[in-house]
C-alpha cells in the first residue's frame, strides 16, 4: 500500500493514470517510459432532438444539445422519413422515427388503441421503399420463433415414409420474422406487434440479438449475421410494463390522441369528400362522448373512421346527427356503455351542437 501511495504521490493520481504503474516501472528498469496520449472519447453519431444526458457504454457522459434545423437529412447517411400521404403523423412522431432509424435503436410505440401505432410501421415501409416483414405477438408467443423454428414433426414424417432427404437439417429450419429481416438481401421495416401480450421474459429473450444483429441455429451450428441492420417498430398496448433492460434498448415514442383540428386531417384522408358540416357534427358528437366519465371504452380513431364510413353509407342527414348519434355500435363497444348511451337519448338528454358546449379546452 505503500508502495501504491508513492507511485500516486509522483504520478498525480492514480498508479493506473498515464503516469501510473507501468510508466514507473519501465522508468525504474532503465527502459523508455511509455508515451501515453490520453483518449479521445468520441461524441455519439447523433444526437437527441431534446437538450439531455445519454450516457454512453464507456461510462462517459454526453450532454445533448438540440439538433439544428435539418441535421437528420440524407446527407447524414441515412434516408429520413417524412411520412406519407396516407398516414398523418405529428412532426414529434416524424423525429421518433428518424432517430430511431439514425441511431439503428427500435422504436417503441405506445398509445391509446386505434391511434395508429401498428400502421405506422407500413407507412414508415412505404415512406422509405422498403420492403416490411410482421410478427404479430400473441399470448403464447416465444422469442426463438421470430428466429427459426425446426420442424421436428415433419423430419419424422419424413423419416418415416421416405419422402426426403431426413439428414440434411436445414430443409427443416425455417427462419421467423426476424430471422428473415437478418438474412434479407436489403434493409426491412420490421413491425413486432403488441409485445405486451407475450410473458414477462419475451422483450429479455430478444436483448442479444437486437442488440448484435445475429443469432446461431442449434441445430446446424450456423450463424446467421444480419446483412443489414432492419428498422425495428415495435408496438405496445401497456398491457403489461415492459422490463428495463428491454426499454434501454429502445427509442421510445407515446401517440397522444389526436386532438380536433389533426382529427380533421385524418378523417379527411380516409373520406375526402364528406360534407365540412357533417364533419363538424361528427366530431362534436365524437368528442363529446370521450369526456364521459362513465364510460368503459372510449371510442378511437378507427371507430370514428368506421362510424363516418356508416354515416355515409346510410345517407344520415346533419339534422338527425345534431339530434341523436346514430349507429352507436360503431363507436361503443361496450353493453353497459351502449344501454347508458340509449337510456340517455330516451329521456330526453341533449347531445350538444357546437365546440363551446364542450368546454373551453375545445373552442375552435
Amino acid at each position: 500500500m505503500r508502495r501504491k501511495r508513492v507511485l500516486e504521490r509522483f504520478a498525480g493520481g492514480d498508479a493506473c493514470s498515464p503516469r501510473g504503474r507501468a510508466w514507473w516501472k519501465r522508468r525504474a528498469h532503465g527502459r523508455a517510459p511509455l508515451r501515453v496520449r490520453p483518449r479521445r472519447l468520441g461524441s455519439p453519431q447523433w444526437r437527441s432532438g431534446d437538450a439531455g444526458v445519454a450516457r454512453g457504454t464507456s461510462g462517459c457522459v454526453w450532454r445533448c444539445s438540440p439538433i439544428p434545423s435539418g441535421a437528420m437529412s440524407q446527407d447524414n447517411g441515412f434516408k429520413r422519413f417524412q411520412g406519407t400521404p396516407g398516414y398523418i403523423a405529428s412532426p414529434a412522431l416524424v423525429d421518433a422515427v428518424n432517430c430511431a432509424i439514425a441511431l439503428e435503436r427500435p422504436l417503441l410505440i405506445k398509445g391509446e388503441p386505434g391511434t395508429g401505432k401498428t400502421v405506422l410501421a407500413r407507412h414508415v415501409a412505404e415512406g422509405l421503399g422498403l420492403k416490411m416483414l410482421s410478427w404479430h405477438i400473441k399470448s403464447t408467443s416465444k422469442a426463438a420463433e421470430g428466429l427459426y423454428v425446426y420442424d421436428t414433426v415433419q423430419r419424422l414424417n419424413d423419416s418415416r415414409f421416405g419422402t426426403g432427404d431426413v439428414s440434411d437439417i436445414r430443409r427443416y429450419i425455417k427462419l421467423g420474422p426476424l430471422g428473415q429481416a437478418f438474412a434479407s438481401p436489403e434493409r426491412v421495416v420490421l413491425l413486432i406487434d403488441e409485445i405486451d401480450k407475450a410473458d414477462l421474459e419475451f422483450p429479455n429473450d430478444l436483448l442479444r440479438e437486437l442488440d448484435e444483429m445475429r443469432f446461431t441455429i442449434v441445430e446446424t451450428g450456423e450463424e446467421i449475421v444480419a446483412r443489414h441492420r432492419p428498422i425495428v417498430i415495435i408496438t405496445s398496448n401497456n398491457e403489461k410494463e415492459l422490463p428495463d433492460a428491454f426499454l434501454r434498448r429502445c427509442i421510445f415514442y407515446y401517440i397522444e390522441f389526436p386532438d380536433p383540428a389533426l382529427m380533421r386531417r385524418i378523417v379527411a384522408v380516409h373520406h375526402p369528400h364528406l360534407d365540412a358540416k357533417l364533419l363538424d357534427q361528427v366530431l362534436i358528437k365524437f368528442y363529446w362522448l370521450r369526456e364521459q366519465p362513465e364510460l368503459r371504452k372510449k371510442p378511437s380513431t378507427s371507430e370514428l373512421i368506421d362510424w363516418i364510413a356508416a354515416l355515409v353509407r346510410a345517407g344520415v342527414s346533419i339534422e338527425k346527427v345534431e339530434q341523436h348519434i346514430p349507429f352507436v355500435g360503431a363507436l361503443l363497444k361496450k353493453e353497459q356503455d351502449v344501454d347508458a348511451l340509449l337510456r340517455y337519448d330516451a329521456a330526453g338528454g341533449r347531445f350538444p351542437k357546437s365546440w363551446s358546449e364542450l368546454g373551453p379546452r375545445y373552442n375552435q
